[in-house]
């Protein structure tokens, strides 16, 4: 229990004061599609939209291995492939410094999934049925990885 509430104050405190004092940080975010085109989006209990699921890259860490953590964690997913690469984005607007690995994962597994202090909802949508407040950069990533839209540098 200690655990969980230091990890869930780290995220939601420690991590975004770091991020602004620190040079540079890596985050893995992954688009997981399952076999009818619907793109898995989460929304967390710490701020507003629905994103992709993904968070930082711990030390230690591949970028592959946080995507693969990140999901089970928030979703529930259970990779069945290696996830391939879509792109690195920078996301200096809402954190200087900050980029972000983004991957596509077409064949998984759910794990039973229970709303978190942390992940407040993990629903699939269709493409183009996303949320209203689906976040900018959720929205360009999809459009690029599903309708072949050009790729941005920016998330």
């Amino acid at each position: 229990m200690k655990r969980q509430l230091f990890r869930i104050a780290s995220r939601t405190v420690m991590r975004p004061l770091h991020r602004q004092m620190r040079g540079m940080t890596l985050g893995a975010r992954t688009a997981a599609i399952d076999a009818e085109r619907r793109v898995l989006l989460v929304r967390h209990g710490y701020s507003p939209g629905w994103n992709l699921p993904g968070g930082g890259v711990e030390r230690g860490e591949t970028v592959f291995v946080a995507a693969l953590r990140e999901l089970r964690e928030e979703a529930g997913i259970v990779a069945e492939e290696e996830p391939r690469l879509h792109g690195f984005f920078c996301n200096h607007e809402q954190f200087p410094g900050d980029h972000i690995a983004c991957f596509v994962l077409r064949r998984f597994v759910r794990e039973p999934f229970k709303p978190s202090a942390e992940i407040a909802a993990a629903e699939f949508f269709a493409a183009d049925a996303l949320p209203s407040d689906t976040t900018a950069g959720t929205r360009r990533r999809i459009e690029e990885i599903l309708f072949g839209r050009p790729v941005a540098h920016h998330w």
